[in-house]
């Protein structure tokens, strides 16, 4: 459905009319799996030479029609749905890397993303390096091993908004023959496509704004069929021997879009990473209003961030392009927009952030992102409480800052109840200081 605009393949790409009654209305299909017409017909399905379905764990149809609309809003030739963005990230990267192989990242990632990073992925046996993410094409090149499998990189890093240079890590792709991964939650396939300026694969947490309602977790890859697999034969190896049953190798059968059939019929059917259908559902619905939505939180946190800027217990905003030497990305990678979330530096640290967020009416205290309601956090004491101060301080996570994502709510209530917060601050800090 490329040749139609964006707002409209929100709504039908990857849609199927339900067989059975004609329902418009992509259907649940709560099942865990599929009759066989006969004995032979499970034999190929289970071989891989039919086009049916053997069993949900990786392929149920409500997902498959999700994973698709994913993939061509992205601009990708196939999707694959699993249970969360972190099983996305742990998919993705096992699907191009084993123990002994290296993975570049920037030094800005989520920090959920560098916990697992830290922990099971390394337990696996993957070694990652992390390379600044203002760093030239060269240094990104010199980076570059034998046994490097991927570079990794968020289009918009959380919670601090640095924007990665997709170009930039595009070109050191193709120079070196190494896939770039881009998660994609923050700034959507609205406002941003990885895939046009060179990345492999995408992935995204559907959680966040591609549902928007925060009522399902669920995750995507997006394979973007530009990579040529043929040409890296020696690092993915495992994409070119032959299959059971004498199929061809993946790369022989899909080409260009080997990894993506190489994710659902291995890596995820393995591990089992299954979203639920009806998960699905919600989030097709949620896929439907994307721009909509989109439009909307990018001028709330515009608007958010200028007023907060001018609050006196507000030492710093954090908003991409804003004051952060980032207008020049921001312009070539984001002309629509740096997404919607805002973090805020509270100048009297802790105790002032606890008196701000204890003080919210309208806005909610609470862990996510993406919502169509205003969320708060602080992120010290939250995401990034399991680090040492140090590490925390060398990840610009202060003790005064508060992460905000921007809901849709009517931008003068958000800004009003911000506010109101904002103004005790001052002499509640000043009762915690004075004891």
């Amino acid at each position: 459905m490329s040749e139609l605009g964006f707002e409209t393949r929100q709504v039908h790409a990857g849609s199927i009319v339900d067989a059975e009654a004609g329902a418009r209305v992509t259907p649940i299909y709560q099942s865990a799996g599929y009759v066989f017409d006969s004995f032979d017909d499970g034999v190929e399905r289970f071989a891989g030479r039919s086009a049916r379905r053997a069993y949900s764990r990786n392929d149920n149809p409500t997902n498959v029609v999700a994973a698709r609309r994913i993939a061509d809003l992205e601009g990708g030739v196939d999707g694959v749905l699993v249970a969360s963005g972190q099983a996305a990230i742990a998919m993705a990267l096992s699907a191009l890397a084993q123990a002994g192989d290296h993975i570049l990242t920037t030094d800005r990632l989520y920090e959920g993303t560098r916990e697992m990073i830290r922990g099971a992925l390394r337990r696996n046996g993957l070694e990652f390096e992390a390379v600044p993410i203002d760093a030239d094409e060269d240094a990104w090149v010199a980076a570059v091993r034998p046994q490097t499998r991927a570079i990794y990189a968020e289009s918009i890093a959380n919670p601090l908004g640095e924007v990665a240079d997709l170009a930039l890590l595009g070109r050191v792709s193709a120079r070196t023959g190494v896939p770039l991964v881009v998660d994609n939650t923050v700034a959507t396939p609205y406002l941003c496509r990885p895939i046009e300026h060179g990345a492999a694969i995408v992935i995204h947490s559907t959680s966040k704004w591609l549902g928007g309602h925060g009522s399902s977790i669920g995750g995507a890859i997006v394979d973007g069929g530009r990579f040529d697999w043929t040409a890296a034969a020696a690092r993915f190896p495992h994409l070119h021997e032959p299959r059971p049953h004498g199929a061809p190798s993946f790369a022989e059968r899909f080409g260009d879009a080997a990894l993506g059939a190489y994710l659902r019929s291995v890596v995820v059917l393995e591990h089992g990473p299954t979203v639920p259908p009806t998960s699905a559902f919600l989030l097709l619905h949620g896929i439907e209003t994307l721009s909509l939505r989109m439009e909307r939180h990018v001028a709330n946190a515009v608007a958010v961030a200028a007023a907060l800027r001018e609050h006196p217990a507000v030492a710093r905003v954090h908003y991409p392009g804003v004051g952060d030497g980032q207008a020049d990305k921001v312009a070539r990678l984001l002309p629509d927009g740096a997404g919607s979330i805002v973090s805020i530096e509270l100048a009297g640290g802790r105790d002032a952030a606890r008196t701000f967020l204890d003080s919210l009416r309208l806005v909610s205290q609470m862990t996510h992102i993406g919502d169509v309601r205003t969320l708060a956090i602080h992120t010290g004491s939250t995401i990034h409480g399991k680090l040492r101060g140090e590490e925390r301080t060398a990840l610009g996570i202060t003790e005064g800052l508060v992460r905000l994502s921007i809901g849709i709510e009517l931008v003068d209530d958000i800004v009003a109840d911000l506010r109101q917060a904002l103004d005790v601050v001052p002499s509640r800090v000043l009762e915690v200081v004075r004891a």
